[in-house]
């Protein structure tokens, strides 16, 4: 089994990696990580900023390498250990995760929301609801 959590580094993100964790060391599942980073921005206390290629790719490692740690964290008291695999993806977020998803056939997908205004996710949509739209697999949406 295959569980793919997707993260922006927030603390919605680090839940959605603990729960997510914390199933897949239940089911024995592999917990693969993701992040998908945007050419030109990335997000800094809830805020994007513009940066390069470059600065965006190691923003992104940076952000798998704290959500590997949460997800160890959360599988501690395990009697098994869980196996964790990360990768870093590019492009719009709800589309590179379901696209991902079904290149390594996950069984599922595991995403945080951030629970934005009902007027800002009308103008801005939301990650979760993308990957909800567009996956062909099970997603929970952790709040």
């Amino acid at each position: 089994m295959r569980y793919l959590v997707a993260t922006d580094g927030s603390p919605e993100g680090d839940d959605a990696v603990t729960y997510a964790a914390t199933q897949a060391l239940a089911f024995g599942a592999t917990l693969e990580i993701v992040h998908v980073v945007t050419p030109g921005t990335r997000v800094v206390e809830g805020e994007a900023v513009l940066e390069g290629a470059a600065d965006a790719a190691e923003s992104g490692r940076r952000t798998l390498e704290q959500a590997r740690a949460v997800a160890e964290r959360a599988a501690e008291d395990g009697a098994t250990a869980l196996a964790v695999e990360t990768e870093l993806l590019q492009g719009r977020p709800a589309h590179a995760i379901a696209d991902y998803a079904g290149d390594v056939d996950a069984d599922a997908i595991f995403v945080g929301h951030r629970g934005l205004s009902s007027e800002r996710e009308k103008v801005v949509g939301s990650v979760a609801k993308g990957v909800v739209d567009e996956a062909d697999r099970p997603v929970t949406v952790v709040r």
